[in-house]
């Protein structure tokens, strides 16, 4: 049942806002009683953290069966955000704008836990581009990879529409991979832009 609960707590959170979504929204929503949610979470505090955890769980999970496709580091890029564009596709708000406005410690816990993954994989994709002649062999990786995060971040933490978030996180994508590229990788750049609706 709590598996449940999280499941429907994070659908209705995304789409409809943390802040706007009670017990009762949630009980209702899945013909429970409200004892029964609390049975399990002491308050909706606790719920939401879980569920933002169980997200990102599941957001990780997601971008790890992409990188097993293997891709070229700029498809591989493009490819993840396709992903993430349909997994949003119904939401308004941007959820990291609205965990920092109404519920900025849990929005911390997130950004650090979150941090060395993002970091992880931004490293592993440069690389990546390194080997594959697509991106530039004396790129700081570490500095590269870190300026892409606090952009990336900067852009959910701080645009309320989701869809406007969407947009601008794909120009600082294409601002992050031609910094880097090579003339062929402006080449495979162009081709993966040329096939991308915002």
């Amino acid at each position: 049942m709590k598996d449940k609960i999280i499941e429907k707590a994070t659908d209705m959170f995304l789409k409809l806002g943390f802040k706007s979504i009670t017990m009762d929204d949630i009980a209702g929503e899945m013909c429970i009683s409200k004892k029964t949610i609390y049975k399990y979470f002491i308050n909706k505090e606790i719920l939401i953290e879980e569920s933002t955890q169980t997200f990102h769980s599941t957001i990780h999970r997601v971008i790890e069966e992409v990188i097993a496709k293997n891709y070229n580091a700029i498809e591989e890029n493009f490819e993840i955000r396709k992903i993430f564009k349909g997994i949003f596709q119904t939401v308004e708000t941007s959820p990291l704008y609205q965990l920092k406005k109404h519920y900025p410690e849990i929005y911390d816990k997130v950004v650090t836990q979150d941090f060395e993954e993002c970091n992880r994989y931004m490293q592993h994709n440069i690389q990546k581009g390194i080997d594959e002649g697509l991106f530039r062999k004396e790129i700081d990786i570490d500095m590269y990879s870190k300026f892409h995060y606090i952009v990336t971040f900067s852009v959910n933490e701080n645009t309320r529409s989701e869809k406007e978030a969407q947009r601008l996180e794909l120009g600082a994508m294409e601002y992050h991979m031609r910094a880097m590229a090579t003339p062929k990788g402006i080449l495979e750049l162009e081709k993966q832009l040329s096939n991308t609706t915002t």
